[in-house]
């Protein structure tokens, strides 16, 4: 693998989930190219090399030349999915109240593997705001409040507070590598 694939990966990691590495998000998701990286690498990679920290990667599905991984912060997602409400959701779509977190992100896979439509709990996995999530599955997407980084339902106020922290993690990260860090260096793991 060369320097340039090396860097270009935590580049796309820093710009597309960094608020999930800074620790202030529960999970985000990202789809990359095989053929740009070799992704099994680096997956195994990373993980080797954040799990000290919780950080980890999934994959969830796999097709043509592309992945989808969930990059995900293994604290935040238990306390997630431990919220009465979201496992409330998430018993309507297959899921148990008694999966540990590998069960559930494994049934999120098979989920989105065979669904015909994506499935939009997804949301729940990712930290949205649950009435946020509710809003979008039961209006499919319609009648949205506003739209950013996901579709507001629920308080723009607050959304907009949360867009601005995803917008500083970004910067913050992504300015680390400009100035020559790699992801992990920027993420003090060493």
């Amino acid at each position: 693998m060369s320097k340039t694939e090396y860097h270009n990966f935590g580049k796309k990691l820093a710009f597309h989930t960094a608020p999930t590495l800074l620790g202030i998000k529960c999970a985000s998701l990202l789809s990359l190219s095989s053929l740009e990286f070799d992704l099994d690498f680096h997956i195994k990679y990373f993980n080797n090399k954040t799990s000290a920290k919780g950080l980890k990667i999934n994959m969830l599905c796999s097709c043509e030349n592309r992945m989808l991984i969930l990059v995900y912060s293994e604290k935040l997602m238990e306390k997630r999915l431990a919220d009465n409400t979201v496992r409330n959701i998430l018993l309507k779509y297959g899921y148990s109240e008694n999966y540990t977190l590998a069960e559930y992100l494994d049934r999120l896979a098979v989920r989105i593997r065979e669904s015909d439509i994506f499935p939009h709990e997804i949301g729940l996995f990712l930290g949205y705001p649950v009435e946020d999530v509710i809003g979008f599955i039961e209006n499919r997407g319609e009648n949205f409040k506003f739209c950013g980084k996901w579709k507001v339902y629920g308080s723009v106020e607050n959304a907009q507070r949360i867009f601005i922290n995803y917008d500083k993690c970004r910067n913050f990260l992504c300015n680390k590598l400009n100035e020559g860090s790699d992801i992990y260096q920027a993420l003090k793991i060493s």
